[in-house]
């Protein structure tokens, strides 16, 4: 949700936006790559999706692509510190501070991991991805692995009230104050967790 609009991105280039979450309209992405990650920071909407596909736009409604310099898939999208970063397969981190221009910030020490989503707070981007995968960044160029405690891939992180969560695989939850230290909470469930939120004081997985 960004400038009174919110805006759904999904398979074969579809997008979607509303201004009240009820009435949906079709806008053309001019792409019919699938779309995996939106948001809205800066004035601008970036989404990314496969085969290094980015695409920006001021209003939701007319949407340009943009070169992000990688063929390898991006999966999810993020804002903080003044840059948007973007990652996926192999490894990829790129970063960009207007959604406009991308640098490779690949970290060589995990071009073989999926990397599935990444969130900022705590002045700390935080990213997850599979065989339990968790990186840190205080300003999106440099990144440290961190202890996970699991081998379970990570597929959703989020940040609020003062802490990460992030969710994955057989029900895997661990939380963290910092990014850097993470403890496995009990979810009460074996199913795979794909996404985790914050609102209304509460984490909804």
């Amino acid at each position: 949700f960004g400038n009174n609009t919110f805006v759904k991105v999904g398979e074969t280039g579809t997008i979607l936006t509303s201004s009240d979450g009820i009435t949906w309209t079709s806008r053309t992405s001019g792409t019919t790559e699938s779309l995996t990650g939106v948001t809205y920071e800066n004035d601008t909407f970036v989404t990314v999706g496969l085969t290094g596909t980015v695409l920006t736009s001021s209003d939701g409604t007319t949407w340009i692509s943009r070169t992000s310099g990688t063929s390898n898939h991006l999966l999810a999208v993020t804002y903080g510190h003044g840059i948007f970063v973007a990652v996926g397969n192999s490894g990829t981190i790129l970063t960009s501070p207007e959604g406009t221009n991308w640098v490779d910030r690949t970290d060589t020490n995990v071009t073989s991991n999926i990397l599935q989503d990444v969130a900022y707070g705590n002045n700390t981007f935080v990213v997850v991805g599979n065989s339990g995968t968790i990186l840190t960044s205080p300003d999106g160029t440099t990144w440290s692995s961190r202890t996970s405690g699991t081998t379970n891939t990570l597929v959703g992180v989020a940040r609020g009230s003062g802490r990460f969560a992030t969710v994955g695989l057989y029900g895997t939850i661990l939380t963290s104050g910092d990014g850097t230290s993470w403890t496995s909470r009990t979810s009460g469930t074996g199913n795979t967790l794909n996404r985790v939120t914050r609102g209304n004081s509460i984490f909804v997985a």
